[in-house]
């Protein structure tokens, strides 16, 4: 009964986790910082079965995130004194933290450089934009010098007075910019003098309003001065100058511009023009492309022939014929002049080109190819939009109309079959696309995989060992201890006193008194116990004898 009660009892001990110390929440909440710090999502892996571990570590991860990211906002209200959401980088809730840090700060370092209370008083603001706007008041603002960038500029200095030439009174003295004499320094406009009457701070002219910008242009603290920076881009054609004025690009001269190679570039306000090098001669004229086509002089002109007579255009030229017959369209008149005949437009060859032609009367028609038809208004052979006037009669998926005919084709999953009309299914399993098991269904194709592994979540293609002893139920899997393995588990049992059971799972005793492996003498008796044995020596009492072992 005794050896039952101990088996019982390191039993729950180990089902019940009993050596494993649960992490502190310290620990719980510096594992969320470091998950934040990586530039992570607070999507944590839980380190704890605790759900107050899982809440400490999720909130310490979030917290950090917004201390990051209100930072990024207080450098930019301290270092540029503009708090616009172009600015700033990142997702949209991530800008919005910044950009509300960096007004509340912007609020504190305005307070702060008119001489008001930096306690807020009477102000109802969020509990974190105050505290951003007392921090900002309270401390000094003036940041490390940084390179002057251009922009508005001012004078080099405001001071009127100057040292006496014939005083040594400034010769010694540690103002870091200019000495008035007497012990008195000064400062260079963009400026002010600390307390210590010694040192220089930069002022920033965005914060006290001391600047110049218009509306629809940003202000920018620079060291002593400030810049104003347009809103709105220039458009297309200009580019934004160092003096915040949008200047014309010149395409031609930076060879940014499309013109062919016969062509000529000529620069224009905010765009190009491209002008041919050919010239043609007289009765030609240049097209956009180039070309030097003839001069319709009859029609360009009003009254190119005498009254009485008739202009024909010809070929870079035009004459004058006498007026005789009128014809119609359709017809010519012949060579003497005296009658209309008709015109033989498929003798021309520029009527139903690739088609078949047929002359009438004052007219003709064409005799268009399958896949065409025939445009009474145009007189051209239109091609038929098959998959239009035949909508889902042609192909099984997906129809494409070509010039004359049409292209069937297959969605995703599928192959045209040998009729070039109908869908066949892909047995993508061909390709091997799975890392253990693959099904093929219609149109797709599915993976599984053996048993002890998992279809992976990102590609659900690859199988994933399973780790059955991390499993909730890991833990009752082995009596003792379990160890995982590709694709499965298995269970070991203490070095000593102990044997894995026929099952795998169990540890069984060893009896050492019955194996004869114990150590115990000849004049002792071996008593097994659970994991191990005791050595025990029997004597009889007085006036007794062993009549047997273990027996008086």
């Amino acid at each position: 009964m005794a050896q039952w009660t101990i088996l019982l009892i390191f039993s729950y001990g180990v089902l019940h986790g009993q050596e494993i110390q649960p992490p502190s929440y310290k620990e719980c909440c510096q594992d969320g910082r470091d998950w934040a710090r990586g530039g992570q999502d607070c999507i944590l892996p839980l380190i704890s079965s605790s759900q107050t571990c899982r809440i400490v570590q999720e909130q310490c991860c979030a917290a950090a995130v917004a201390n990051r990211l209100c930072e990024n906002g207080i450098k930019m209200a301290r270092v540029q004194g503009a708090c616009e959401r172009p600015f700033f980088q990142g997702d949209p809730w991530e800008t919005k933290i910044s950009k509300m840090c960096c007004d509340c700060c912007t609020l504190g370092l305005m307070l702060a450089s008119r001489g008001s209370n930096c306690e807020l008083q009477g102000m109802l603001l969020g509990r974190q934009c105050a505290h951003t706007a007392q921090t900002c008041c309270g401390k000094n603002t003036t940041e490390e010098a940084k390179p002057k960038a251009e922009g508005t500029l001012r004078p080099v200095s405001n001071v009127t007075a100057k040292p006496i030439e014939d005083s040594n009174t400034c010769k010694h003295s540690n103002c870091s910019q200019l000495c008035l004499g007497n012990g008195t320094c000064a400062c260079r406009d963009g400026y002010r003098l600390q307390r210590d009457g010694v040192r220089c701070e930069d002022v920033n002219e965005c914060l006290t309003e001391n600047h110049n910008c218009v509306y629809g242009q940003v202000c920018i603290n620079t060291e002593g001065s400030f810049r104003c920076q347009r809103e709105t881009g220039c458009g297309t054609g200009y580019e934004l100058t160092n003096n915040n004025n949008c200047q014309d690009i010149d395409e031609c001269a930076l060879r940014t511009h499309n013109c062919g190679r016969d062509f000529l570039c000529t620069n224009t306000a905010g765009s190009f023009r491209c002008h041919p090098k050919e010239r043609c001669g007289d009765g030609y004229i240049q097209d956009a492309v180039g070309n030097c086509i003839d001069i319709n002089e009859c029609l360009a002109n009003t009254t190119p022939c005498p009254l009485g007579q008739t202009c024909v255009n010809t070929v870079g030229s035009f004459t004058c014929r006498r007026n005789t017959v009128t014809c119609g369209r359709g017809y010519h008149q012949s060579e003497d002049g005296t009658r209309c005949e008709d015109v033989d437009e498929c003798r021309t060859g520029t009527v139903c080109v690739g088609h078949g032609c047929v002359n009438l009367l004052g007219s003709y028609r064409c005799e268009c190819r399958i896949g065409f038809i025939f445009n009474s208004v145009t007189r051209t052979c239109d091609d038929i939009n098959e998959c239009r006037h035949y909508p889902g009669r042609l192909c099984a998926h997906k129809c494409e109309n070509t010039e004359g005919s049409y292209i069937c084709s297959c969605t995703t999953g599928f192959k045209l079959s040998q009729d070039g009309r109908n869908c066949e299914d892909v047995n993508e399993c061909d390709a091997n696309p799975c890392s253990q098991e693959c099904a093929n269904v219609y149109g797709s194709y599915q993976c599984y995989c053996r048993r002890g592994y998992q279809l992976s979540d990102v590609d659900g293609m690859t199988c994933e060992d399973i780790d059955e002893c991390a499993l909730p139920t890991g833990g009752h899997v082995c009596s003792y201890r379990c160890s995982n393995a590709p694709g499965s588990f298995y269970c070991t049992c203490p070095t000593m006193g102990y044997t894995l059971a026929s099952n795998g799972r169990t540890c069984q005793d060893i009896d050492e008194c019955a194996a004869g492996t114990h150590t115990c003498s000849a004049s002792e008796t071996c008593f097994n116990i659970q994991g191990g044995f005791r050595c025990l020596s029997f004597t009889c009492p007085a006036n007794f004898r062993e009549a047997a072992r273990g027996r008086c």
